[in-house]
């Protein structure tokens, strides 16, 4: 069903606004401009954050990026760089940069239940001399993402507490769902689940940098 079959939808910045009431005046204050010790803190405690990203055509992208604590770098109170690790070559985040550089944040940190928002513009670079104190088991990133800083605010832990992120008690067992080989073998039919389960497996264990 297309959106405009639906009834009651909201498609007007002005009827959206109506319809939801204004702005807490602490939600409207609490967005800086810069990042603050609480928000560099928070950084430097941050295993994992989702990068969101638009391309020229408005075509939306999330990716999950993760490593040690700390693996952002806060460069100064407007920008972060953020080192890549090797992957599928994909690149969908980094075609979307080079196309349309407005990029969004979202870090987490395991028992935390709030959240650190950053807003900005991005750029990507290749030179060694930025990249060379980022290696990680003797292996430099291929590139790494610079962010302007644009906005930056904590997020409150409703979502996370909704969700129960961090309780063990709502982990599911693993044998629940199928490996991610059986899924990519599914999808593909190309080889066996077996086969592609093996891939990942060496993956894990030889090319996570």
């Amino acid at each position: 069903m297309d959106s405009h079959d639906l009834p009651a939808t909201l498609t007007d910045c002005d009827r959206l606004r109506e319809h939801y009431g204004p702005i807490s005046g602490l939600a409207e204050k609490k967005v800086l401009t810069f990042l603050d010790p609480h928000a560099r803190s928070f950084i430097a405690l941050s295993p994992f954050h989702v990068l969101a990203t638009a391309g020229g055509d408005g075509t939306a992208d999330a990716s999950p990026r993760g490593d040690a604590p700390g693996f952002v770098k806060v460069l100064d109170d407007r920008r972060l760089l953020v080192p890549d690790r090797i992957g599928n070559n994909r690149v969908d985040s980094f075609r979307n940069i080079v196309a349309h550089p407005g990029v969004g944040l979202l870090f987490f940190v395991p028992g935390v239940d709030e959240t650190l928002r950053v807003n900005g513009r991005a750029s990507l670079t290749t030179d060694a001399a930025v990249l060379a104190p980022h290696a990680v088991q003797g292996k430099t990133p291929r590139a790494a993402m610079l962010v302007e800083v644009d906005e930056v605010f904590f997020h409150c832990g409703k979502a996370l507490k909704r969700s129960r992120l961090w309780s063990p008690e709502v982990q599911i067992e693993r044998s629940s769902f199928p490996t991610l080989g059986r899924i990519i073998a599914d999808q593909t039919r190309v080889g066996t689940a077996e086969e592609a389960d093996q891939r990942l497996e060496e993956s894990y264990r030889t090319r996570l940098y």
